[in-house]
């Protein structure tokens, strides 16, 4: 039960079509690809791999750059799509992951495997901010794209704060495997964005 995919080709289809939307140009197919790519990688390391899975797919399902609730109504779809497709157990902790993704605080939830099946999950979805200098200032301009409504001084001070609230943490990422692989870089990526921002 637990190995059986949680999400098949028809919910593929209709999650990819919403990933597809023309206003998006990072929270898109390529991102969820990437997620993917690294929950591969590190599947060895994932107690319920499958349900990583589901919440890679559905965190960023409803993205509307002008709204502050896309990540409890991304959780309120995986609900409703997964409802009789898994445990309501397992159904609570994927939607609790893709909750999470709104502070990226790791969520508390009293059972080791989880907790650490949703600091993978976690870090997957901020493993761009390690990437290298070029791909990262990609990103950079996508997610600025996402925002072009919101006037130029407006978005450098709302974005250098979430710079800042990322580099005050005593660490970006939850777990030893990619503080080791993209703290670094991560560190070195954000201050350059700021003192651009701030320049």
């Amino acid at each position: 039960m637990e190995n059986e995919p949680l999400i098949n080709d028809v919910l593929k289809t209709e999650l990819s079509a919403l990933y597809q939307a023309g206003d998006r140009h990072y929270h898109s197919i390529v991102h969820i690809e990437a997620m993917l790519a690294l929950a591969g990688e590190y599947r060895r390391l994932l107690h319920d791999p499958e349900a990583v899975k589901a919440a890679i797919w559905f965190h960023d399902a409803i993205y509307d750059s002008r709204a502050k609730d896309n990540e409890a109504k991304s959780a309120d779809l995986a609900k409703k799509k997964l409802a009789g497709r898994a445990s309501p157990d397992r159904i609570a902790r994927i939607a609790a992951m893709i909750d999470a993704t709104a502070t990226h605080q790791l969520p508390q939830f009293g059972n080791e495997k989880a907790t650490s099946d949703a600091a993978l999950f976690l870090d997957m979805d901020l493993a761009i901010l390690g990437a290298e200098p070029g791909v990262f200032d990609a990103y950079e301009k996508a997610v600025r794209r996402e925002y072009g409504w919101v006037e130029e001084p407006m978005w450098r001070a709302g974005r250098a704060a979430v710079l800042k609230s990322f580099l005050a943490r005593p660490h970006i990422f939850h777990t030893a495997e990619f503080r080791q692989r993209f703290e670094p870089r991560a560190r070195q990526n954000l201050e350059r964005s700021l003192a651009a921002l701030e320049g």
